[in-house]
């Protein structure tokens, strides 16, 4: 006997929303990617659901109505403009020759490719080849740093991999709608040429709609027109206005507008564009989770039934032989060697941005287009489980991954982190040392130490710190309050078990009116052992020191010799793995293993 179960729309759109984020949070505690659980979310609320209820739990074409196409067309509109946020001009000069071979000839080449893969190995029309084809420009940054974090995989590979997906992401997008376009119009009647220009025009008047809606905003931004509170409302209700507006001209040119507006702001100065990243990180994360559950909830067993042996040889092909064509011959000439290329070549996951494009004209287009979703659905699994279980193996067979000891990143420059630092670099440990003052950081980068002048907190840190190569934390600024700001934004990151911070004045972080042990980072040393107790020590003497241990010379012995009052800190054990001693931390000890530790100087190993 069926099961029914109805819901009302109040209760579907709650659902909804509760299934992305869920998804969102199981994505990073599991440290899976997050686009394999959303559509597992969407699988479960729509075809599956159907199993066992006389209805599907969620089925969006019935549930929103009318609404259901506007609706993904406002969220998509926001995630345009979000990727145009990320597309700051000064990053093709920061990302190197190959990044900028990547955008300039890798992705019409790879538009051409796809296109031709599309038409010939899948079946799709060529209108629909060639719409297709743009989308799988798109190489997901929310899919690639997970990876590139999780195989360890640092220099010109992983950065090439990092920046062609933030750049590329906004201009496979671009290229879809520009064919979509297209497609509209001459289905219109309007002869092709004719709908070409009209297109073109169209979309300059949108582009230049977006700019000055950019423009107008800065300026109210600027000349203090908008109170603080208002600012990430306007901008939310500026990019549906610019999209509501431009799409008068053309159908989907409002797309083009907001793409952009978003790079029009991300490439002007101004002091709010902290308001334009708390938009993308709160907005932008809660509608992509909605849009891909519902997109997933609308598939059914009929669109799903479309994959065939072609999708197969079409996947086979788009991993095994358009990818890697693209990568060797847009890197031509550049640095790159073979090893890099060919693991560059391997390497590009599908994301969210791909797969909702893809639904979206679908579902306008209708008809031969309902293919569109499930072929990107097929590319997104496809490549996230291919390449998610590939690229640590691969890299490290290719001696590409940092396989050295863990690295540590000390977040504030000041004379004891620049001792620690030094002593920590003449054992090979990787350090990269942060401040935002860099006259703080000037003898730390005389003395050899990586150094890196910028608030780690910000997104240029996301882009620009090596990642891939930082296993530890230490916050050692003198503000007590931003070093556990620090420490509880990277715990998702490295763990939390994994991000210290130096402890606070003996007793405070006990105090009622102090910071929450649940918003700090584990205590470095020991309670009480603040940074100026530890700079104190310094001019009384105290000096960092190495012991190696070994057979003849064994933890037993080591701590004999130093006074009670010694800071054992640091152990570095044989196969460069870090254990850093915070507070109740034992020393394991054991041949091979090195100690760094912190004692007067009087004292003698």
């Amino acid at each position: 006997m069926d099961v029914v179960l109805a819901l009302d729309l109040t209760t579907k759109i709650a659902l909804i929303i509760a299934a992305g984020m869920t998804a969102q949070w199981l994505g990073w505690r599991l440290q899976w990617p997050a686009i394999v659980l959303l559509s597992i979310a969407g699988l479960l609320l729509g075809p599956l659901s159907e199993l066992v209820f006389s209805a599907p739990l969620l089925d969006p074409v019935n549930d929103f109505g009318d609404l259901l196409r506007p609706a993904i067309g406002l969220a998509v509109a926001l995630i345009l403009f979000e990727g145009g946020l990320t597309l700051r001009f000064t990053d093709l000069r920061d990302a190197g020759g190959a990044v900028r071979r990547l955008v300039f000839v890798g992705a019409p080449l790879g538009w051409l490719l796809n296109t031709a893969a599309a038409y010939y190995l899948a079946g799709l029309s060529f209108e629909l080849a060639a719409l297709f084809g743009g989308l799988m420009v798109v190489t997901g940054p929310t899919v690639v740093m997970p990876l590139l974090r999780q195989a360890k995989l640092s220099g010109r590979s992983g950065a090439v991999l990092k920046w062609e997906g933030i750049v590329n992401d906004p201009i496979g997008a671009l290229f879809a709608v520009l064919v979509y376009e297209i497609i509209v119009l001459t289905s219109n009647g309007m002869p092709t040429m004719g709908g070409i220009l009209w297109l073109i025009f169209a979309a300059i008047i949108a582009a230049f709609m977006g700019i000055a809606a950019g423009y107008a905003l800065v300026f109210a931004f600027r000349k203090g027109l908008v109170p603080e509170f208002l600012k990430s409302p306007l901008i939310l209700a500026m990019v549906l206005v610019v999209y509501a507006l431009a799409d008068i001209l053309a159908h989907e040119t409002g797309l083009v507008a907001v793409t952009a507006m978003g790079l029009t702001m991300a490439n002007i100065k101004f002091a709010a564009i902290e308001e334009m990243i708390r938009f993308k990180e709160s907005i932008a994360t809660l509608l992509v989770s909605s849009l891909f559950v519902v997109l997933t909830a609308g598939l059914e067993f009929s669109d799903i039934a479309l994959l065939d042996l072609r999708t197969v040889g079409f996947v086979a092909a788009m991993l095994f032989v358009v990818r890697p064509a693209i990568i060797f011959i847009s890197t031509i000439g550049t640095k790159l060697n073979f090893k890099e290329k060919l693991l560059i070549g391997w390497i590009a996951p599908r994301g969210i941005v791909a797969v909702a494009v893809a639904g979206y004209f679908a579902s306008q287009l209708g008809g031969e287009a309902a293919i569109l979703a499930p072929l990107a659905f097929a590319m997104v699994f496809a490549t996230v489980l291919a390449h998610g279980f590939s690229i640590g193996p691969l890299s490290k067979l290719l001696g590409l991954a940092s396989s050295g000891p863990e690295g540590v990143l000390l977040v504030g420059a000041n004379l004891w982190t620049r001792k620690f630092a030094q002593i920590m670099g003449e054992i090979d440990i990787p350090v990269t040392l942060a401040d935002t003052n860099r006259r703080n950081l000037q003898a730390a980068r005389l003395a050899g130490t990586k150094v890196f002048h910028g608030e780690v907190l910000s997104e240029m840190a996301e882009h620009k710190l090596d990642h891939a190569g930082l296993d530890w934390l230490l916050a050692a600024s003198n503000n007590d309050a931003y070093n556990s700001l620090v420490c509880v934004d990277l715990a998702p990151e490295l763990g939390r078990h994994k991000v210290m911070q130096t402890s606070a004045q003996d007793g405070e972080e006990t105090d009622d009116k102090a910071i929450s042990f649940t918003a700090r980072g584990r205590t470095f040393i020991r309670r009480g052992r603040t940074l100026d107790s530890l700079i104190s020590d310094h001019w009384k003497g105290w000096e960092f020191r190495k012991t190696e241990l070994s057979d003849n010379y064994t933890i037993d012995e080591l701590m004999a010799s130093l006074p009670e009052n010694a800071d054992i800190i640091l152990e570095k054990k044989p196969n460069g793995t870090l254990q850093f001693l915070g507070q109740g931390g034992k020393v394991n000890g054991g041949t091979g293993s090195i100690i760094i530790s912190y004692a007067p100087v009087q004292v003698k190993d």
